[in-house]
């Protein structure tokens, strides 16, 4: 992956599907990221997209180098996740215009109740966004991934 001569030269794209070779790509952003493993396959990756509200991806050429994507009920609630960026292409606004983008075409839906679960570490760049952490709310989850 090339870097780009400015990186104001990216160009973020609302995408409902992606090539082959960026399915690729995507699938080394969420390796990188520590989301999947090497030897997961990228087949899951056509699923995810169809079934996702709106999804962002950051291309620099041809090169995927930023991807976000939205879950959602479709007219009043929404979950932004999976948002990342290729390490080299980190610091330099992407991250937080994949965010804003995201939070546009949700709002554009009727989607007025949007939020996320960052990773520690993560506080100062979505409060940098203007998003609030709810006090006193714990996240839940059910353990490894299975109910029951």
């Amino acid at each position: 992956m090339k870097l780009p001569v400015c990186f104001d030269m990216v160009e973020y794209r609302t995408v409902t599907a992606l090539p082959e070779a960026a399915l690729e790509q995507l699938r080394s952003l969420y390796i990188g990221a520590g989301w999947i493993t090497p030897d997961d396959t990228a087949d899951f990756l056509v699923p995810m997209l169809k079934q996702t509200q709106v999804a962002v991806g950051v291309f620099a050429g041809d090169d995927l180098v930023g991807f976000g994507r939205a879950v959602s009920d479709g007219c009043s609630d929404a979950y932004i996740q999976d948002v990342v960026v290729a390490p080299e292409f980190r610091k330099h606004g992407i991250g937080s215009g994949i965010i804003r983008r995201l939070e546009l075409e949700l709002r554009r839906c009727g989607i007025d109740w949007i939020g996320l679960v960052g990773e520690p570490g993560t506080e100062s760049f979505y409060s940098r966004l203007g998003l609030e952490s709810r006090k006193g709310y714990t996240l839940w989850t059910f353990p490894d991934g299975k109910s029951g």
